[in-house]
C-alpha cells in the first residue's frame, strides 16, 4: 500500500469536509490562507476520498448534471461555456 493510499484511508468525514472547504474558500477552518500547493493536494485528496468511498456520482466534486434525452434535455447541443479562472494567490 502506498503512502497516498494510507493517507486517503485515514481521512474521516470531518477531515474530508475541512479539505473540501479549504479548496472552496482558500482558507483553513482557523482562517489561515491555503497555499496554491496545499489547494492542489487537498483537491487530489478530496477526489480520491470520494472515489474510494464510492460516493454517488452526483455528489462528487466536479459533477455536472447534463440531463438526459429521456428528460427532454438537449445533450448534444452547443457545449456549455467553461471559464477558466487562474488562482492568483488569493487575489
Amino acid at each position: 500500500m502506498s503512502v497516498m493510499d494510507e493517507a486517503i484511508q485515514a481521512i474521516t468525514p470531518e477531515i474530508y469536509y475541512n479539505l473540501k472547504r479549504a479548496v472552496e474558500l482558500g482558507k483553513w477552518p482557523d482562517g489561515r490562507e491555503v497555499s496554491r500547493e496545499q489547494r492542489a493536494h487537498c483537491m487530489q485528496a478530496v477526489i480520491a476520498y470520494e472515489a474510494r468511498n464510492q460516493m454517488p456520482e452526483a455528489e462528487r466534486t466536479g459533477y455536472i448534471d447534463r440531463g438526459s434525452k429521456a428528460d427532454g434535455a438537449l445533450c448534444d447541443d452547443e457545449p456549455d461555456v467553461v471559464r477558466i479562472v487562474r488562482d492568483r494567490g488569493g487575489v
